[in-house]
């Protein structure tokens, strides 16, 4: 006998396909290109079931964009649980660029996302996820201080662009060396 799933189990279902496949034709063809009739066809729903769970491609973006920042921050407390100070702060970097090379990742979070949701909804969904964990970091490093915002977001920038120049083919061990080299003369000029 065949077990009946719920309605909720269904809807569930239903939105996991649209956003695994948003995911991936966002990914591969970015926002712009990506047509919902092509989202719903391959996740095999109805667009009714689209707009049942997003009020538009944009609130899908988003929706995949939250999902993509909450794996990110995942992964950085997968690293650094049970390290405080300084120790969390250099593995939870390395876990951001490690993370940051998942497939579709980077296109995603560095490129379609500001273009297309811009920098207050980034800034809520970063201060949900990793941002959160950063800028708890540098404050166990660093003290609270009036800075520690602009210094989460001028270490956040940082670690952005050095996944940008590693997804274009850099060296990931140099930038690894050279944010290791900032953070020591961070933390020494603060004292920790």
């Amino acid at each position: 006998m065949q077990e009946r799933r719920s309605n909720a189990d269904r809807r569930a279902q239903t939105r996991q396909a649209l956003l695994e496949t948003a995911r991936a034709l966002f990914a591969e063809k970015g926002f712009a290109a990506t047509g919902t009739p092509e989202v719903v066809a391959q996740a095999g729903v109805t667009r009714g079931a689209l707009y049942h769970h997003f009020a538009d491609k944009a609130a899908l973006f988003e929706a995949v964009i939250e999902a993509e920042a909450d794996a990110i921050a995942a992964a950085i407390e997968s690293a650094t649980e049970g390290l405080t100070g300084a120790e969390a702060l250099w593995q939870g970097g390395r876990a951001y660029l490690r993370t940051m090379r998942e497939p579709g990742r980077l296109r995603l979070m560095l490129v379609e996302a500001p273009a297309v949701l811009g920098p207050d909804v980034l800034r809520r969904i970063d201060a949900d996820t990793g941002g959160r964990t950063l800028r708890e970091g540098l404050q166990q490093v660093c003290g609270g201080g009036e800075d520690a915002d602009a210094l989460a977001d001028l270490l956040s920038a940082m670690y952005d662009r050095a996944a940008l120049a590693i997804g274009a083919g850099a060296d990931p061990a140099s930038y690894e060396v050279a944010i290791d080299r900032f953070l020591d003369r961070l933390t020494a000029d603060r004292g920790s």
